[in-house]
């Protein structure tokens, strides 16, 4: 397994180890003892999988005061996957990193606790998955706006499916100080 530091501290690009042969392949998606000795020393307690369509983008979603660490990835299909760090007074605050997350390239993205995250799909279909610090919390959940002009994510798409929640998303910057997770040194 090798983990990569993005620009962003704490996102990480997880590129498991994959065994191979006629038969198809073999790969470990979590085993806490071999990604705690990499750096990644996480508590999971809650799995999602979701499916969607060429096109869909599903995000940008946050909670607080109740924030999911998640460690995601394209099972089936093509997603580009984004994360954005929204905690007041980071350093990296309003910066992404966005990744390509695939079948073939069997990538995982951890995208830790104070962080926005969302994708759009590529493929015909995408079967995604989601490993959560946190359980859902609907009270807790936020939408940022996907094309938030101050954050200038360069989406592989142009016009998006979206939901109802996600058509009404703020941008960053309407924000009150107070829904948004705040950054510790």
């Amino acid at each position: 397994m090798n983990i990569e530091s993005t620009p962003l501290p704490g996102v990480l690009l997880i590129k498991p180890d994959v065994f191979g042969d006629a038969r198809g392949f073999f790969l470990e998606t979590w085993n806490r003892r071999r990604y705690r000795e990499a750096g990644l020393d996480r508590e999971f307690v809650q799995d999602n999988v979701s499916l969607s369509r060429k096109g869909i983008l599903r995000g940008l979603h946050f909670q607080n005061p109740t924030p999911q660490g998640k460690l995601v990835q394209a099972l089936q299909g093509e997603v580009f996957d984004v994360a954005v760090d929204i905690r007041a007074g980071s350093p990296t605050f309003g910066q992404w990193f966005g990744a390509l997350l695939s079948e073939e390239n069997h990538h995982q993205l951890y995208v830790p606790e104070g962080f926005a995250h969302g994708f759009c799909v590529l493929s015909e279909t995408a079967l995604f998955s989601y490993k959560c610090t946190d359980f859902y919390n609907p009270s807790a959940e936020y939408s940022l706006r996907w094309d938030d002009p101050d954050l200038g994510i360069t989406w592989p798409i142009d016009n998006p499916v979206l939901s109802a929640k996600d058509q009404s998303a703020r941008n960053l910057k309407d924000f009150p100080r107070e829904l948004l997770p705040v950054w510790q040194a």
